[in-house]
């Protein structure tokens, strides 16, 4: 698909999305949230946050920022935080958000793929499901553009090596689904386009056998799955490419 009518289409769907979403929110209270409730909403957040280091006085930027809750979450923790997103409907969502929980962010409707930022403006760069979504090549040069040298950048992405997970994602019905035409989970054939520009790339996986939870409840074999990954993980980090996620480290050389 030409990349325009990529970029239409990729934010004609967001914005739709976000427009649902709204119907959610009764009142002001409703956007407002604890870091908790984000950060441990999904067992890989926690951990890849913790990648970016201390980020109290840096500048920040939220990668596709969506909803605007890491955004949030990150200027809590002292960040000088920009976030953008190609949405203009999530952008809305993310700017009542940071103002109902108090937070002072500047918010900018921008593509990733041609940022409009200055050379080296963020010391940290934060994103969640949004690298699957574009041009790697592009994205990655313009990710290392605007990284202060010895600057990190933390994605959190779907994993696509699993062959059993592939065939789940495109057969049984669950919530969330949706998805764009062109996206599809990163694999390794993706990861050269990441390596020319950040060699140093660092790989993790989340949710080998606990992936199920996106199918079952909450309970005890859900706590029971995830404590078999943790140690499965630690203990073979091989396991990582069967994985329902990774969390992506790129590190921007001194």
């Amino acid at each position: 698909m030409h990349t325009t009518h990529r970029r239409a289409v990729e934010q004609s769907f967001h914005d739709r999305q976000a427009h649902e979403r709204s119907s959610s929110f009764d009142d002001l209270k409703s956007f407002y949230f604890t870091d908790d409730a984000y950060l441990d909403h999904e067992t890989w957040i926690r951990p890849a946050m913790d990648r970016l280091g201390g980020v109290c006085g840096l500048s920040v930027l939220d990668y596709g920022c969506g909803h605007g809750m890491a955004a949030v979450v990150l200027a809590r923790r002292g960040a000088r935080v920009t976030a953008f997103d190609l949405s203009p409907g999530y952008l809305h969502e993310a700017k009542r958000r940071a103002q109902c929980n108090g937070t002072s962010i500047e918010f900018v409707h921008a593509d990733a793929e041609r940022l409009p930022f200055a050379d080296g403006s963020f010391a940290r760069v934060w994103g969640n499901a949004i690298l699957h979504h574009l041009d790697l090549r592009r994205a990655s040069q313009e990710l290392d553009r605007v990284l202060l040298p010895g600057g990190i950048a933390v994605f959190c992405e779907p994993w696509g090596e699993n062959a059993l997970l592939s065939w789940a994602r495109r057969r049984l019905p669950y919530a969330g689904k949706e998805r764009t035409p062109d996206e599809e989970p990163l694999c390794r054939r993706h990861l050269p386009a990441l390596r020319e520009v950040f060699p140093t790339l660092e790989i993790e996986g989340y949710q080998f056998l606990s992936m199920a939870r996106r199918v079952l409840r909450p309970g005890r074999l859900v706590s029971g799955l995830e404590w078999c990954d943790a140690r499965l993980l630690r203990w073979s980090p091989s396991l990582s490419r069967f994985c329902r996620y990774v969390v992506l480290t790129l590190r921007k050389s001194a």
